[in-house]
């Protein structure tokens, strides 16, 4: 049986991860046109490629169709309860990064830490009656991290276009969106909070514990590891 390993399937993370693998004498590329789910390794046996798109990556994983995948941290954690026991974190490949962070309007000039939200909140609670929403993509990682810092006075709002508008669009009070610049946060006079930090994400390597390792997918998982210089323990 291949060792079966998800890659996401265009841009410039598919760039980068195949930089990453031939730096390290693994050889990846597409087959076919680019339309065409379908690539090839060369440089070690016994390893099939699966292009997928980031987001699948983690469902793959945690459904052991793919031994080994390759997406942004963030999204194995908000989407994968409970993570760690269906996935191993490998590495972090250096590159892919950004900050999943919390921002709220700069007019919110006493507003600078999630200390600061949370009476914010409450605030928001007594004069309107119902509670500040925060539009999102990543639900189970902002409900964690606001869970931890004690936050309650709050609910998150799904937003599936740019999440940046939400607060200018009057659809939420404040947002929890990954970003690598802040460019777009302060086009949408957004401002982060000071220790609104919930997740550094960055392109990570990770292994699916119930994938099916069988002495063939063990031994080339070892050989590959080896070669990719990461300590690989399923």
């Amino acid at each position: 049986m291949s060792l079966k390993i998800g890659v996401p399937s265009k841009g410039r993370l598919m760039e980068k991860t195949f930089d990453w693998f031939g730096a390290r004498g693994v050889v990846m590329a597409r087959s076919g046109s680019d339309r065409e789910y379908a690539g090839a390794v060369e440089g070690i046996a016994g390893v099939e490629l699966v292009l997928l798109s980031a987001g699948e990556i983690p469902r793959e994983l945690a459904a052991g169709r793919i031994h080994l995948g390759v997406t942004g941290s963030d999204l194995v954690r908000d989407k994968l309860a409970d993570w760690e026991a269906q996935v191993v974190e490998l590495a972090g490949l250096g590159f892919g990064h950004a900050d999943l962070i919390i921002a709220v309007p700069v007019a919110w000039i006493d507003v600078d830490t999630v200390d600061d939200l949370d009476a914010a909140a409450a605030a928001f609670r007594r004069a309107h009656g119902f509670r500040l929403r925060i539009a999102t993509k990543y639900h189970r990682l902002v409900r964690e991290f606001l869970t931890e810092q004690g936050v309650a006075d709050y609910q998150l709002v799904d937003s599936q276009g740019a999440t940046e508008g939400t607060v200018k669009n009057l659809t939420a009070e404040a947002i929890a969106d990954i970003t690598s610049s802040g460019e777009t946060l302060r086009a949408n006079h957004l401002k982060i909070l000071s220790d609104g930090l919930v997740h550094a994400s960055q392109a990570t390597l990770f292994a699916a514990r119930g994938a099916e390792w069988d002495a063939d997918t063990r031994t080339t998982l070892a050989v590959l590891a080896a070669q990719l210089g990461v300590v690989a323990e399923v």
